[in-house]
C-alpha cells in the first residue's frame, strides 16, 4: 500500500507511563476503509496504543511518548491540533458502555450539539441506530432512559453515539468483552457494514473475534508490535513462531 491509502501513519513510537515502557518503537499504518484487528495478551500495549491514536492519554499525568503519530499527513503531536475536534474526527467506544444520563434520544444528540443545530438530525439518528443494529429495538422508545437498556444495547447505544459525530476512523477497546454472544454477533455484523463508511480499528482479547471481522490483524507483546500483516496469512502462516503460538492457544 502506498501512504496515500494511510489514514493513520505510525513510525517509531514508544510510550510510557512513569519509568514504565508501554510501548516501543512500534511503526504501522491504519488503511482507509479497513478492520484493523489488535491482539496480544494482556499488558500487551494494546490499550496504550489504541488510546494514542486520539491523544487520549494526554489525560494521564505519568505519560510520556516518542516518535510521531500522523492522521491525514497531521502529526498529532503538533501543538496546533485541536484535540476535542480530533477526538470527533477518531471517535472511541471503551470495553464498558458508558450511556449518559437522560434519555436514548440525548445521549445520540449530545455530539452533533457541539456543532450547532442541525436540520437532519432525526434521520442521522435513525442512520446511527441501523448502523449499530439499534434501531429496531428503540425506535419506539427513544424518549426512555439510555439506563433502561440491556448491557448488549447500551455498548450498541455508545457505538451509535460514537457514529453521531461522524468520524472517519473509529477506535473499539474490547468492545464485546462483557457482552453475551448474541449481542456480540450483533456487533460484529455492525463493523461489517461500518468499514463501508468508517475506518475501524479494533483491540480484542477474543483471538477469534479478530479472525472473523479483521481484514489485517497486528499481534503485540510486552510492548512490541511483532507483526502485522492480512488476517488470514497471520492466522495460517504467520512470520514469527511466538505468533503462531499466540493465535493457536499456546499462552495468552
Amino acid at each position: 500500500m502506498s501512504d496515500a491509502d494511510s489514514v493513520i501513519e505510525v513510525r517509531g513510537f514508544s510510550a510510557w507511563y512513569g519509568t514504565h515502557a508501554a510501548l516501543e518503537d512500534v511503526s504501522l499504518d491504519v488503511l482507509a476503509g479497513e478492520i484493523l484487528g489488535i491482539i496480544g495478551p494482556a499488558g500487551g500495549g494494546k490499550s496504550t496504543f489504541l488510546r494514542s491514536l486520539n491523544r487520549l492519554n494526554d489525560l494521564q499525568a505519568n505519560f510520556r511518548s516518542s516518535g510521531t503519530i500522523r492522521y491525514l499527513g497531521l502529526d498529532l503531536a503538533d501543538p496546533r491540533v485541536d484535540v476535542a475536534r480530533l477526538r470527533r474526527r477518531i471517535g472511541m467506544v471503551f470495553a464498558v458502555p458508558v450511556p449518559l444520563p437522560g434519555t436514548i434520544r440525548d445521549n445520540l444528540a449530545l455530539g452533533p450539539s457541539f456543532n450547532g443545530t442541525r436540520a437532519d438530525l432525526p434521520a442521522l439518528m435513525e442512520k446511527t441506530l441501523r448502523a449499530a443494529y439499534l434501531w429496531d429495538e428503540v425506535k419506539d422508545r427513544l424518549g426512555m432512559s439510555a439506563f433502561s437498556l440491556s448491557g448488549g444495547q447500551q455498548q450498541r447505544l455508545c457505538l451509535a453515539r460514537t457514529l453521531m459525530m461522524e468520524p472517519d476512523v473509529l477506535l473499539l477497546d474490547e468492545p464485546c468483552s462483557g457482552l453475551d454472544p448474541i449481542s456480540t454477533a450483533k456487533i460484529e455484523d455492525a463493523l461489517e457494514e461500518l468499514k463501508k463508511e468508517v475506518t475501524v480499528v479494533l483491540v480484542t482479547n477474543n483471538v477469534m473475534q479478530a479472525s472473523r471481522v479483521a481484514d489485517r490483524t497486528a499481534f503485540f507483546l510486552q510492548g512490541r508490535l511483532v507483526e502485522c500483516g492480512p488476517t488470514a496469512q497471520l492466522f495460517l502462516t504467520p512470520k514469527e513462531t511466538v505468533t503462531n503460538e499466540y493465535v493457536s492457544g499456546r499462552f495468552g
